[in-house]
This record gives C-alpha cells, structure tokens and sequence, in this order.
C-alpha cells in the first residue's frame, strides 16, 4: 500500500520550490500519495509552522509521513531530524519545529540524518527540503528504516506553547500563529483554561490594557465588527472578530502577550 508524505512549509506557491520536493520524492518513490498541509507558514516563521503541524498531523492515518521545512538555518550546524513519535514520522529540520508534538506523544525516538546515501548526489547550502529531507522521507515511505538513514539523538525542544499562571486568577499566554482569516491564536489550550474555571463564558480575556473580550463558543455570537474570545476547533484560545481580522484591528502579532482573568481577581 502506498505510503502517505504531507509537506508543510513556508515556501509559497509563487516558486518552484514545493515542485521540486514533489518532484524528488516521485523520482525515488512513485507510489507516494502526496498531501500538502500548507505552504502559507509566514517565511522563517518556525513557532507558526508547529502549531499548524501539531494541530493536523493527527487527522491523517497512522504510519503517515510529515515533511515539514520552516528552516532559517538552513545550512548551518543545525541536525537534519527523522522523528516518530507515536505512529507518525517527522522529517524536517532540528529547530523547535516538532516541539509540541515531541512534549505530547508518550513516546518518540529521533535519528540525525547523516548517512549521505540517502541525499541526493549534490546537496546545497541553501535548499535541504529538496536535497535531504525530500529524499529521505521517500526512502522513508519505500521501507528504508530510520535507524539505517541516521544516527540517534535527542532533538531540540523550543517553549513556543509557553503558559504560565500570572498570579491567582491570572493566566497569561502569547500569541503563536495568525490564520488566514485574521484570527490570533494562542497558546493557551482547553485545560489551561478550567484551571481558572470550569465554565468558561465566567472568563475573560485580556488583550490589551483596559481591554476584556467575553469567551464565547461562535463567531457570530457577538455582532459584526465586534470581538471575542473562543476555543478553535484546534482546542487553543484564539482572539476573533465577527467579519473582519482581529490580527489587524488588534495589532496582535506572534509574541503579543493575553491574559484570561477570572473576574474579582486582583492586578497588582
């Protein structure tokens, strides 16, 4: 049966790039049932390319592919990664990207790619998702075993999903992606949330000083223009506007810090 590769990057459409990966893996492995996540991840975007990665890899079947290139440092000392965590396999770059799917599977093991026969012939400084991780995650899904494309090791592991209890009835979060439809999304996560409270709509959220949107559970539950607060089908908080971008009206942007407050709580 035909393995499935997804790819996920910030390449763009725009390019040949994506092709090229395509067209690498199809030479070494015909059989490969490619998906494409997503190429929209903003260039150089590392936190934004693992929170899309963690929130989708999960829908595809066991024993799937993930070939994920977010890759700033390309070229440098940073480790080429085969990653399995679970049922699932992880190739791309040792730079945070697999973070929250590492900090979530019970189980993982991770091999440094350094067995050159499994690149491509001649290999660039500045374009590894074709001449590395493209190869290997065909070799990958041909019934190469990991163990025989790389060395173990222990990857990188990056705080992006950071949440921390500010003080008593605070908690406070940081924006980690932006969707395409304007939405903040944060790292913030269901069971953060019941710590403070076990209903929700008793919550607010903090988004600028003097600022406090409602949680709701739809979009249209505030009226047009207007903002709020919900829990995305990703089960993260995110800061919404009903008909327009809250990333934008907001000035919210990866890093911006929110705070749920449980009302009667104190600011210092």
């Amino acid at each position: 049966m035909s393995r499935i590769i997804t790819l996920l990057s910030d390449f763009g459409w725009e390019d040949g790039y994506v092709a090229s990966m395509k067209g690498v893996i199809l030479g070494i492995y015909p059989e490969a049932r490619l998906v494409d996540i997503s190429h929209g991840i903003p260039p150089q975007d590392v936190p934004s390319g693992a929170f899309v990665l963690t929130t989708t890899y999960a829908s595809f079947p066991d024993h799937s592919i993930h070939l994920a290139v977010v890759d700033p440092g390309v070229g440098t000392e940073r480790r080429p990664l085969i990653v399995q965590a679970g049922k699932h396999f992880f190739v791309g770059p040792d730079n945070g990207l697999f973070s929250r799917i590492l900090a979530q599977a019970p189980l993982w093991r991770a091999w440094e790619l350094d067995q050159r026969e499994y690149w491509l012939p001649q290999t660039s400084q500045t374009f590894h998702g074709r001449d590395i991780f493209a190869p290997v995650a065909a070799h990958l899904a041909a019934g190469v075993p990991p163990h025989q494309m790389g060395t173990p090791c222990e990857p990188k592991i990056e705080n992006w999903f950071q949440v921390k209890m500010e003080r008593e009835g605070v908690l406070c979060g940081q924006i980690i992606h932006t969707d395409h439809f304007g939405n903040s999304i944060s790292s913030i996560d269901k069971s953060s949330l019941l710590q403070l409270s076990p209903v929700l709509r008793k919550l607010a959220v903090e988004v600028h000083p003097h600022r406090l949107l409602p949680i709701v559970k739809t979009y249209a539950q505030v009226p047009a223009g207007q903002f709020a607060a919900l829990l995305g089908s990703h089960g993260y908080l995110e800061i919404a506007m009903n008909g327009g971008s809250a990333a934008k009206e907001l000035d919210l942007r990866r890093g911006s810090f929110i705070r749920v407050i449980l009302p009667g709580s104190k600011k210092r």
